[in-house]
């Protein structure tokens, strides 16, 4: 069985005693490229290269041919990530050592190949009591899956709505189908096309921990994005 993610690195181009003057110094500039298990291209994958040092962040997209380029600073350790909904994924770590006197970098190039999860909870997008009104903390994380969708013009996704046990069955079918199409009109009402989305309502049906516990309760209270395509 395949792990979710897997990572495979390679330096092609190290350190170099190029022309200084012709390569800055202090930057490096690396080649990604980013591929699913099959290694067809994968777009719109944000790749994250957080530095152990400053703490700083830069962000990379890929194009339809799953590569970008990027300049970081170098002598330092990256922890990459990519960017998911609600969470970011760890992936390697990537030291880029200090240069020495009359040295230069050359060009990195960094392949990344992994399968995104198919399915993903939003754990932060929560309703009032009993009805299918999202609340205004909730909407970070939409904005997070409308930047995902967008990212991805041919991807599409169902959106699930689950329940607990408590009330009837029918009631909690409904509820559930009501709060699906909540977020699904979320996403249109800001530009991502109508048929790219479903929502479907599972009610009680698939818990995901016990009901005897106000936690399984609320694990399985939630909303969750299937990946229809990929």
């Amino acid at each position: 069985m395949k792990k979710q993610i897997s990572f495979l690195i390679a330096l092609i181009i190290g350190i170099s005693f190029t022309n200084a003057q012709s390569i800055d110094v202090q930057d490096v500039t690396i080649e990604v490229s980013v591929k699913n298990y099959n290694e067809q291209p994968s777009q719109g994958e944000q790749i994250m290269f957080v530095s152990k040092l400053t703490k700083e962040s830069y962000t990379g997209t890929s194009n339809e041919v799953g590569e970008f380029t990027i300049k970081i600073p170098g002598a330092d350790v990256y922890q990459i990530k990519i960017k998911g909904v609600g969470t970011d994924q760890d992936y390697h770590e990537m030291e880029i050592p200090a240069l020495k006197e009359n040295q230069a970098y050359g060009i990195y190039e960094l392949d990344v190949m992994f399968e995104p999860p198919r399915v993903f909870t939003l754990n932060n997008v929560l309703f009032d009591t009993g009805s299918a009104t999202i609340k205004p903390s909730s909407n970070n994380e939409l904005k997070e899956l409308f930047d995902y969708m967008s990212l991805k013009p041919d991807l599409k996704v169902e959106i699930a709505g689950h329940t607990d046990d408590v009330g009837n069955d029918e009631s909690n079918l409904t509820l559930s189908q009501q709060r699906a199409d909540a977020v699904r009109n979320w996403l249109i009402r800001r530009g991502i096309s109508a048929d790219r989305i479903t929502a479907k309502g599972y009610g009680e049906t698939q818990p995901v921990a016990s009901n005897k516990t106000g936690e399984g309760k609320q694990k399985n209270r939630r909303t969750e994005v299937r990946l229809l395509n990929n």
